[in-house]
């Protein structure tokens, strides 16, 4: 059953065959404010406008669970650093009005076997708003 995607990029999924989530997912609104000093007096506020949310959340890469952890990687950080945007789906809906761009991502490599080869790794990744 399909949970969601990121684009192209990641089906998260979970089958008898494959499962592939996320988790500890967090997002960010904010505003854009600007300070203006006044003599004598507090400084004045400005509010600018909204500022581009942001999207953190942590996916679990196991071969045992049928996902290629060192290729998810890799594809990962290719797009990270193409810029590539993305429409972000869960549960069949867009999340947002806008597609996202992968700002960052950090991995642990968790489990590597004999030859080198990664059994399980954990990476966070961090989107950011396209607009």
């Amino acid at each position: 059953m399909e949970v969601g995607n990121l684009g192209t990029l990641i089906t998260f999924k979970v089958s008898s065959k494959k499962v592939l989530t996320f988790s500890d997912m967090s997002s960010t609104a904010k505003g854009r404010w600007a300070s203006h000093e006044v003599v004598m007096k507090k400084a004045k506020s400005e509010f600018l406008g909204p500022d581009l949310r942001q999207i953190t959340f942590k996916i679990f890469l196991s071969s045992t669970q049928g996902v290629m952890p060192r290729k998810t990687i890799e594809r990962i950080e290719k797009a990270v650093e193409k810029g590539t945007p993305f429409t972000f789906v869960i549960g069949g809906k867009k999340v947002g009005k806008h597609q996202w761009v992968i700002e960052n991502m950090s991995d642990t490599w968790d489990e590597i076997i004999e030859d080198g080869h990664l059994v399980s790794a954990s990476a966070t990744l961090v989107l950011r708003e396209y607009v």
